[in-house]
């Protein structure tokens, strides 16, 4: 059955919420770029710098992970990125790390937070442990977020008030609810973004091209929705239930 398109019109402010750099290159960063051409501020957290997937020193792969994922956001229009220097491949579930991720949440106020796929089972197979862990932190920080009594030196010490997102969006979701479609030129820069961890990529001499498999995803994505290229997202309600963009094709009526 084909997923309702996601209406995302009203937005105005979007935090993407990952483990590191590059996470939000592989699809999500189409759906970025449709909203930032359309005046939507996005945001991107990484919770760590990515430093231990290069063939180099670990202080030496932070600095040229760092470098290239601003460019990435660049190629698609992210407004702030700010990266924690949570251990990578260490990442633990912890009431620091949720706080830690709560506090961008009260900070930037977004209508939005995003985050990927936390399942065990991910992608054709096992889910690397940081993605588990930040998957689930960024849910848990986001519902934390708005209460008052959760971290409470956020707001006592650090005057950050609570906010409660309207949605949450998890990318990469293996029963997705809803998804956005994007345009050719979303397409192009979702390729571009990847294409930005240039030295990243050239330690994995097997990965495949970004301009061979990117539109491949982008289109099965689209497909789902009825449409030529999308992302899907599995779409949760905190503050407001998710709203359908015209009606659902193929569905029953």
């Amino acid at each position: 059955m084909t997923i309702p398109k996601l209406n995302w019109k009203n937005w105005r402010h979007v935090l993407v919420v990952v483990a590191h750099p590059d996470d939000a290159e592989y699809g999500l960063s189409a759906a970025v770029h449709e909203w930032t051409r359309a005046g939507i501020q996005v945001d991107y957290l990484l919770l760590t710098h990515g430093e231990a997937g290069m063939q180099r020193v670990p202080e030496e792969a932070a600095v040229i992970r760092a470098a290239e994922q601003r460019a990435a956001c660049d190629a698609v229009g992210v407004t702030e990125l700010v990266m924690f220097n949570y251990p990578d491949g260490h990442l633990e579930e912890s009431i620091g790390l949720r706080r830690d991720i709560a506090r961008q949440v009260r900070r930037l106020q977004p209508d939005v937070v995003i985050t990927a796929n936390y399942d065990m089972e991910a992608y054709g197979s096992l889910n690397q442990s940081d993605h588990r862990v930040a998957g689930v932190a960024a849910l848990d920080a986001a519902c934390d977020a708005s209460n008052r009594w959760s971290h409470r030196e956020l707001l006592d010490v650090e005057g950050y008030e609570p906010h409660k997102a309207d949605l949450l969006l998890v990318a990469g979701a293996s029963e997705p609810t809803h998804a956005v479609t994007v345009d050719a030129a979303a397409v192009d820069a979702a390729i571009t973004s990847l294409h930005c961890h240039e030295a990243y990529l050239a330690d994995l001499p097997d990965h495949p091209e970004p301009e061979v498999f990117l539109p491949e995803i982008l289109r099965a994505g689209g497909e789902s929705a009825g449409a030529e290229h999308g992302v899907p997202f599995r779409v949760f309600g905190l503050g407001a239930e998710p709203e359908i963009d015209g009606p659902v094709s193929g569905s029953a009526q």
